[in-house]
């Protein structure tokens, strides 16, 4: 809390996203229209596209939020951030297909293409952003936060699926490739979900021995940490090589998918790279329990493995949680990197689009790993508070 010219600023971290927010709006376009897929955009201001009627919605939703940064502390002030967030946040995503639908309409052309301009963007993580600090301060617990969370994204996809964002060219992307989509969306998780529980399986067990074995453990994470340093486009590049001549030189190994392209180069490079956060976060958890608790273990005549099943890795799961929610969001951004070596999921559409030049496209894959990513971090966030709640 700051105070400014006499009066106190209750929420500078909300005032910063609001000054943002209406920089974006300002110095930015809100949609670019373009006659044709080829042809750039050309950028439209949100006061020259929006309906009246949301961008009054808009400027309201920014009074009510910059009323709640002033004043005395108290509860209220916090409501009145998330519901100018809120409205914020759905004007400017009911403006978005309302000013698609209408450029469309009214073009010469049925090639017309209205795409998503940086105001958009800029408005729309301010206000999520605000929506998400005003909860965080009226003392609303994670999974209260990932519920509204849910709530608001149920919404806009109920939107969604009556055809609101139709007219948008991301969307137009997405319907001409749905097939294609929903193969890469599979290639996705698969990818994600084998290299997790490969990783875990060597991971875990490998940070279990680091602790017995500081000698080992030196060794070890200097190995982990130098594959760190591995940019991911040349440790790919690096794999294509010896699996290929492996391919070759043993028969049947190609007809069961190890090829130097594909899934599995990408799949070992993903494992290697996850192996550091869980082999590290595994022995800092291990570690972390109390001398206390494995001598009184000890005492009541439990074995080795016994005090490392029922004792240490309960008392070391919130840690181990925290590793594998770093890794799981690390592989699902690695595993777009990937389809430049043919292993598919979103990225695929990230480099197509980047061959055609096509923004939207190049979006759709982004936005769906992006998405993925915080669905899964959001998951075992929630996962986690709930597994703490119940232990204690």
């Amino acid at each position: 809390m700051q105070e400014r010219d006499g009066r106190v600023v209750e929420n500078p971290v909300l005032l910063l996203l609001l000054t943002v927010a209406l920089a974006g709006a300002l110095g930015l376009g809100f949609v670019g229209f373009a006659p044709n897929r080829i042809l750039s955009p050309r950028s439209l201001a949100l006061w020259d596209a929006a309906d009246p009627v949301l961008l009054g919605a808009i400027l309201v939703g920014f009074g009510i939020a910059l009323a709640s940064t002033f004043g005395w502390p108290r509860r209220g002030h916090d409501v009145a951030a998330f519901l100018g967030g809120s409205l914020i946040l759905v004007a400017t995503v009911l403006a978005a297909g309302e000013v698609a639908t209408a450029l469309v309409t009214t073009a010469k052309s049925s090639a017309a293409r209205v795409s998503l301009g940086g105001a958009f963007w800029v408005m729309a993580l301010t206000s999520s952003l605000a929506m998400a600090e005003a909860l965080r301060r009226a003392g609303i617990e994670r999974p209260g936060r990932i519920g509204v969370a849910a709530v608001f994204v149920a919404g806009f996809a109920a939107l969604a699926y009556l055809g609101w964002y139709d007219d948008l060219s991301i969307a137009r992307e997405w319907a001409n490739r749905r097939a294609q989509y929903s193969v890469a969306f599979g290639e996705h998780v698969r990818l994600v979900a084998t290299a997790l529980v490969v990783s875990l399986l060597i991971g875990v067990p490998l940070g279990a021995l680091t602790t017995q074995r500081p000698r080992f453990a030196g060794r070890v994470f200097t190995v982990l940490n130098l594959v760190q340093t591995i940019p991911s486009i040349a440790l790919f590049g690096l794999l294509i090589g010896p699996l290929t001549a492996l391919s070759n030189a043993v028969p049947g190994l190609a007809a069961a998918g190890v090829r130097g392209i594909g899934f599995t180069p990408a799949l070992i490079a993903l494992v290697l790279y996850s192996l550091l956060p869980i082999a590290r976060n595994t022995q800092v958890g291990l570690l972390g329990v109390p001398p206390r608790v494995i001598d009184a273990a000890l005492g009541m005549g439990m074995t080795g493995f016994q005090i490392v099943t029922r004792v240490s890795i309960p008392l070391a799961l919130p840690v181990l949680l925290a590793g594998l929610r770093i890794v799981t969001v690390q592989l699902i951004g690695l595993a777009v990197v990937a389809a430049l070596i043919g292993a598919g999921g979103f990225g695929s559409f990230v480099f197509l689009g980047l061959g055609q030049t096509a923004t939207d496209l190049v979006l759709l894959g982004a936005l769906s790993a992006i998405g993925f990513a915080l669905v899964a971090d959001a998951g075992l966030r929630l996962f986690t508070a709930l597994l703490t709640r119940t232990a204690s």
